[in-house]
């Protein structure tokens, strides 16, 4: 679909267009459903996992009637997640735990927008559309201090290619955000969110719903600069 509507817009004389570049801040959220009880749906357990990190990328832009146009391109995002140790207990420090995540995904998004203009050369948008998102690495590590000797890695594991088929996630993930910006001349800020839209786990069980109703959402806010624009 991307390559199809960039094709289309470098065959027609568009009146603004512009190619540049974006970085920022990324905050990746792993949402996950368990059921207390496999025989339900209903009675579950939430567990949120966000992740920090950057994102970075090329973007086109283009506009069609006024203010109406599009944004599209493609991302790099990393982030990564340190629970902090915890302890097994509340009555001694030890033996505690901690997990650390590292992950990291390519996307290509397609949003429509529209820009106020509020004065000369400056710019207020609005813009929603698609991503589709494809993990290249999320590789998880439990560590395990029995004493306040040096921690242990116990538990290393790719969320690709566990071999807990509880653990698999899919790495094709797509996602429908909304977000707002700002433009002045060359340089923007565009910051939103991005909505899950499949289930992450690879091997959900429907028939028990368990890993059925979970999602992986996206904060971001990125700035930017056009290399090349045309008024």
């Amino acid at each position: 679909m991307a390559v199809c509507l960039a094709g289309s817009l470098f065959a027609v004389d568009l009146p603004k267009q512009g190619f540049g570049f974006q970085i920022g801040w990324a905050q990746p959220i792993i949402r996950i459903n368990r059921p207390n009880n496999p025989s339900t749906a209903k009675d579950s357990l939430t567990s949120i996992t966000k992740l920090n990190g950057f994102k970075v990328g090329v973007t086109y832009d283009a506009s069609y009637i006024a203010g109406f146009g599009s944004s599209m391109g493609i991302n790099y995002t990393f982030a990564t997640s340190n629970s902090g140790w915890k302890a097994a207990g509340v009555i001694a420090d030890y033996p505690r735990s901690r997990q650390m995540i590292y992950y990291h995904e390519v996307e290509v998004f397609v949003d429509w927008q529209y820009k106020f203009e509020v004065a000369k050369e400056t710019y207020l948008m609005l813009y929603t559309g698609p991503t589709i998102q494809c993990g290249i690495g999320m590789d998880m590590r439990v560590d395990h201090q029995q004493f306040s000797d040096a921690p242990i890695t116990t538990l290393r594991y790719s969320g690709y290619k566990s071999e807990d088929p509880d653990q698999l996630f899919k790495r094709l993930n797509v996602t429908w955000g909304v977000g707002a910006g700002f433009q002045y001349k060359r340089y923007f800020v565009r910051g939103g969110y991005d909505f899950g839209l499949m289930v992450p786990y690879k091997n959900a069980d429907f028939a028990n719903g368990n890993h059925t109703r979970g999602r992986i959402d996206q904060w971001a806010i990125k700035i930017g600069m056009y290399l090349w624009y045309d008024e």
